[in-house]
């Protein structure tokens, strides 16, 4: 039975998180959404598939296993580009005639039907992105295109000690069932952190080499790079805005970042909005402002995790600072 999903890549107005479990290869094949796909199930025994999934404005991410071995046909939406990265390395499927091994993933443009063999107890991670939105993160973000050297094999090398991590990053999210509250400006970020690993895992051999500014061009886009941000401080700049911003890709963002400060631009730019909460939590008056208040001035839309990486920080929380500057001591200290 063949399923024609083929509408596309829906674009959504906030995250939508999804889980189901099949009984029988097509329920498993209409799971994917979007999808034009036909599965046939080759080994014998009682089919269980499951499916984790979270909906992003550009963005599907998803986790698929399988209990059967299956033949598949299948058929990315016409406007977007697929990422299939096996979970662990036992079990090696196929995407036509190429295997997909430990030190690789699989690769499709939309429109164009394809075959995969997933063997029995198959589990394997999934991107769809947007074409158009992969393209421009490749063209103003990373200076670099990974698409051409896979779109004739349907394979693309990876760099092994990035594998886990990735996959732990795209486990994490589909953990976080918390997503489908994201703002706008944090869904954007998350795709793009997404992107960003898939370029980092990707081997690097075809991309071209690091770009190393002289030192004071170095100490310049660091320092412009602090400018924006504090002028922006009511929403997280994310490391791809940056480089838009400043023209540079992230690879050379990241060595300028390591040369003049010895840390990543992500931690050097969550730091620099971080003290100035906390400045801030310190100089409220009583009663004037909440610990959220501040937060939100500083584009921290997540309180809990702002807690926890403010006392990371500091060694204290955030509602310590401000109960500290209120108190009879604190107020004799300011003065």
């Amino acid at each position: 039975m063949t399923i024609d999903l083929s509408s596309p890549l829906p674009r959504a107005t906030a995250c939508r998180f999804e889980t189901s479990v099949a009984h029988d290869a097509d329920e498993q094949a209409r799971s994917l959404h979007g999808w034009t796909q036909t599965y046939d199930q080759l080994t014998a025994g009682r089919f269980v598939g499951r499916l984790t999934g979270l909906h992003l404005d550009d963005m599907h991410v998803f986790c698929e296993t399988t209990s059967q071995t299956l033949r598949q046909t299948c058929e990315v939406p016409p406007d977007a580009c697929w990422f299939g990265i096996p979970a662990d390395d036992q079990r090696v499927g196929r995407i036509g005639p190429q295997p997909i091994g430990g030190d690789s993933l699989a690769f499709q443009r939309g429109g164009v039907e394809f075959e995969l063999l997933t063997p029995g107890g198959y589990a394997i991670f999934g991107v769809v992105v947007r074409g158009e939105v992969l393209h421009r993160h490749a063209e103003f973000v990373e200076h670099a295109d990974l698409i051409d050297q896979a779109a004739h094999t349907g394979i693309i090398p990876i760099d092994t000690r990035s594998k886990t991590r990735f996959c732990a990053l795209l486990a994490g999210m589909l953990d976080d069932a918390a997503n489908a509250a994201l703002p706008d400006r944090a869904r954007h970020n998350l795709q793009a952190s997404v992107l960003s690993s898939l370029f980092d895992l990707c081997a690097t051999a075809s991309l071209e080499p690091v770009a190393i500014p002289a030192r004071p061009r170095r100490q310049w886009i660091v320092s412009e790079a602090r400018d924006y941000v504090l002028a922006n401080r009511d929403r997280p700049i994310g490391v791809p805005e940056l480089c838009e911003h400043l023209h540079v890709s992230r690879r050379t963002l990241q060595y300028c970042f390591q040369d003049v400060l010895g840390l990543a631009p992500a931690s050097y730019l969550r730091a620099i909005r971080l003290n100035g909460a906390r400045r801030d939590l310190c100089g409220a008056a009583p009663g004037e402002r909440t610990v959220q208040d501040v937060a939100a001035a500083w584009g921290f839309w997540h309180l809990s995790q702002f807690a926890t990486d403010y006392r990371k920080l500091f060694g204290v929380r955030p509602s310590e600072t401000l109960k500290t500057v209120h108190s009879p001591a604190g107020s004799l200290l300011a003065h």
